[in-house]
């Protein structure tokens, strides 16, 4: 899959604009200065069909809501928020791919982009049930096979009339592009993030396509993101679920914006099986590590981009983690580097303040020996052996401070455990954004 390019480094322009009955403020934003150039061009994936809609809810001249649509062999796997207050269609898929009720048979995903329907109680599963039964309706489809997603503001009920209303228009016009697909799931984010793969199995071309968005409320367990993954390979729903939690585990929960896990955050797998290779029903299967390391690229290029529309985001940092005990150790160390807000804040000024990192790695609580901690900042030593390396030159670490794209390596030992995670700088527009978001 090839690299996007970079745009130059653009600055943010916040203003506050009055929209909606709750007099409800907008921010409206620059584009990143790290998105990509432009949408990647994405095929469409056999068995599967994209619907966008204006439901009116709380946007003003855009798409907000998003229907996938599968063929009647398509098979689906989800990974969901650990948050205590999931939200209620979190609740609602966790129920449904639980029992099964969505593979073999023909299924959708419907997606609501300014409203979350979290901590809404009792309201807030009942506009779930009367969602499904909407689309079930119009669609013909059965209402256990309907998943549901949304994203937004927590806390307002969710207007399920005006959701209602555009099913019908989502139903008959189902020729949307990925790019529209993408924009319309979006909130606070900057720019449409999207990603694709192919690799070849069992003799035929295998494609995968993914959309996400997030940008703010990102951290491990996922965030205040969805993400979609479709491919048209043959493959059993327990494998499908392997791969997403394997590929999970090193991009969409390897970063972090602001150490806030969400109410919603959702990933979803579609396998509609239409390209006719030969099912993978096991790990041993020739075409497993194919399949995986495709779809991998696939969900690691979107969780980046998350980071790189991260509220007020400057800089995209990545940090090694190097000589742990274990692997889930130098997961934690990273992390804590990866949530402090004085790191993320000396990055934003451009400051090479290596003491920081130290002390994040020191809080992790893992039971490091400080006297053999190395630091390295864009490739070159600044701490070895539990303190500064002598005759340090500031210089060349200062040079890459000013970059867009800064690296962290910080050694803890002398272990196999490794970690590589993924977050930004903090800046003033991060506030600036979270202040005004719906005062």
């Amino acid at each position: 899959m090839s690299v996007p390019k970079y745009r130059p480094k653009r600055s943010n322009n916040i203003q506050v604009r009055p929209f909606g009955a709750l007099f409800q403020r907008r921010v409206c934003m620059s584009i990143s200065p790290l998105a990509p150039d432009s949408f990647p061009d994405m095929p469409p994936i056999g068995g599967l069909s994209l619907a966008t809609a204006a439901s009116g809810m709380k946007y003003q001249g855009r798409d907000d809501m998003l229907l996938m649509r599968s063929i009647a062999d398509s098979h689906f796997a989800g990974l969901f928020t650990q948050s205590d207050t999931a939200a209620a269609p979190v609740q609602w898929c966790q129920d449904r791919l639980a029992q099964a009720l969505c593979q073999s048979r023909p299924a959708a995903i419907l997606t609501n982009a300014g409203n979350a329907n979290a901590f809404t109680g009792s309201k807030g599963h009942l506009a779930t049930m009367a969602t499904a039964d909407a689309l079930a309706k119009a669609g013909h489809i059965d209402k256990d096979a309907i998943l549901l997603a949304s994203t937004g503001v927590i806390g307002e009920p969710l207007d399920t009339d005006c959701l209602a209303a555009q099913i019908p228009h989502l139903l008959a016009d189902d020729k949307a592009s990925w790019h529209d697909a993408a924009k319309a799931i979006m909130t606070t984010d900057t720019f449409a993030k999207g990603a694709t793969s192919t690799c070849q199995l069992d003799g035929k071309q295998v494609t995968i396509c993914g959309i996400a968005k997030g940008s703010g409320m990102i951290a491990p367990d996922m965030a205040t993101m969805l993400g979609y993954i479709a491919t048209d390979a043959a493959i059993s729903p327990d494998m499908l679920l392997h791969i997403l939690r394997r590929a999970n585990a090193q991009s969409f929960n390897a970063i972090t914006v602001d150490s806030d896990t969400s109410t919603n955050d959702s990933v979803f797998a579609i396998a509609t099986g239409v390209a006719g290779n030969d099912e993978i029903t096991s790990e041993a299967h020739t075409d497993f590590n194919h399949l995986y390391h495709a779809i991998k690229t696939v969900m690691l290029d979107l969780a980046k981009q998350i980071v790189r529309d991260g509220e007020g985001t400057q800089k995209l940092i990545t940090i090694d983690i190097l000589g742990a005990d274990n692997d889930s150790d130098a997961y934690k160390i990273g992390m804590s580097v990866a949530n402090s807000p004085l790191v993320k804040t000396a990055v934003a000024g451009c400051d090479a303040n290596w003491g920081r990192i130290v002390m994040a790695v020191g809080k992790a609580g893992i039971g490091i020996d400080q006297n053999v901690i190395g630091v390295r900042i864009g490739g070159f030593d600044v701490a070895l052996a539990g303190q500064r390396v002598e005759n340090f030159d500031e210089t060349p670490v200062a040079t890459h401070m000013q970059g867009q794209n800064i690296d962290i390596a910080v050694s803890v030992g002398t272990g196999s455990g490794t970690a590589r995670v993924y977050t930004c700088d903090l800046t003033h527009g991060y506030i600036s954004i979270n202040a005004d978001y719906r005062s």
